[in-house]
């Protein structure tokens, strides 16, 4: 394993409003690596960022600050996406038999699938994400009747790809902000990666269209229910997906069609009139309106109070 020296950043949810139940459920582990078949950490060093306080299933997000330094013969067991956020440095790569060098700069990226098997030598200091992606998340992306293991993504070394860095760059906008609106925001970007993946760069062609259509009212009357009695959970795609009985990327199309909005904005309208209710009653504090709405911290209620409403939570009491 290298030995990288970074910098330990606070991804934990600063003021979060967050139940002892919530609290106590097991973080997503960091994303691993196999050596002589055990599993080992990506890095020896603290991720800047992780996606594990922000409790986004069936992806791993992280952020390292790393010197030069040399990443012993690994596999990974997962689909793995490594992208270059600062430094230009000349890197080298062992795999397949071959080894072979390359330059990086802002930007260039791996897409490996799950069990490729490397050993990277970095000789200079970078800043970058990594990203673990599990198979059905990936199989998620495609049509309803794909497996897990009919997906797989093409080897990349040296890809430089602005659409895919966007969306790599909205998850860490995400978990440096302390995912504000919870799990349903980062896991809509995980699945928008997985389609893109799938679509750009699956080894064999499979079927990512967008469904048509919307989703049949039974299913979606169950949905909007769930949402309706569980509004202050964190709620995820994964999650709302298994009661609509689809997979995560046909539920988000098929509910964006039915209702003319994605199910993270779906979510946010319903917070803000439950917390307009609660403001209308005086005995109720502010914060507890906030709470009560499924707001994970002050900051993150006023502000989005007003960029939605127009106004802030306590001058639309007023008024």
């Amino acid at each position: 394993m290298a030995t990288a020296v970074g910098k330990s950043g606070d991804s934990a949810r600063s003021g979060a409003w967050r139940s002892p139940a919530e609290a106590e459920r097991p973080p997503r582990p960091p994303i691993q690596l196999l050596r002589h078949g055990r599993q080992i950490r990506f890095l020896d060093a603290a991720p800047r960022l992780s996606s594990t306080a922000a409790r986004w299933r069936q992806i791993a997000v992280e952020e390292y600050a790393v010197p030069a330094c040399v990443i012993e013969r690994h596999e990974h067991p997962q689909a793995f996406l490594h992208t270059v956020l600062t430094g230009a440095v000349e890197y080298q790569v062992s795999t397949r038999g071959r080894t072979r060098r390359f330059r990086a700069v802002p930007g260039t990226t791996f897409i490996l699938p799950r069990g490729t098997v490397d050993e990277t030598r970095w000789e200079g200091p970078t800043r970058r994400m990594a990203v673990a992606i599990d198979p059905e998340l990936l199989a998620g992306a495609a049509n309803e009747s794909t497996s897990r293991d009919d997906v797989e993504l093409v080897e990349r070394w040296e890809l430089l790809d602005p659409h895919l860095t966007a969306i790599l760059q909205a998850m860490r906008a995400d978990l440096s902000d302390g995912s504000p609106a919870g799990r349903l925001y980062g896991e809509s970007l995980a699945n928008a990666l997985a389609v893109y993946l799938v679509k750009r760069y699956g080894a064999r062609p499979i079927d990512a269209r967008p469904p048509r259509g919307g989703m049949p009212p039974r299913r979606l009357r169950k949905v909007l229910d769930y949402i309706g009695e569980n509004l202050t959970e964190d709620l995820g795609v994964t999650e709302l997906a298994r009661v609509a009985g689809m997979s995560p990327h046909y539920f988000s199309e098929l509910f964006r069609n039915s209702v003319g909005r994605s199910p993270h904005q779906y979510v946010l309208s319903q917070r803000i009139e439950r917390a307009k209710e609660s403001l209308r009653d005086r005995k109720r504090s502010i914060l507890e309106a906030g709470l009560s709405a499924g707001f994970e911290n002050p900051s993150h209620f006023a502000r989005t109070f007003r960029r939605v409403v127009g106004t802030s939570p306590r001058r639309f009491r007023e008024g």
